[in-house]
């Protein structure tokens, strides 16, 4: 699948977040940083992502590696 549609639907999700997908179709990784995740467990967060993603997730994205921050913790991995 195309990363440049996963991104746009992670992105109709998560308003506001700030989406990066890269990969080859197959095996697709994605970087996500958003003010939704304050707060919430790195499962919670992923399950919010894979949420926006809906039945493509298994269908059509069959390997998808997530990394989610906050702001905060994006500008310390920086």
């Amino acid at each position: 699948m195309n990363p440049e549609i996963i991104k746009e639907m992670i992105e109709s999700g998560l308003s506001g977040a700030d989406v990066v997908v890269d990969g080859d179709g197959c095996s697709l990784q994605a970087r996500i940083v958003s003010e939704q995740f304050q707060g919430i467990s790195m499962v919670k967060q992923h399950q919010m992502v894979y949420e926006t993603l809906g039945e493509k997730i298994g269908a059509d994205i069959h390997a998808l590696s997530l990394k989610t921050y906050t702001p905060e913790e994006w500008e310390k991995q920086k």
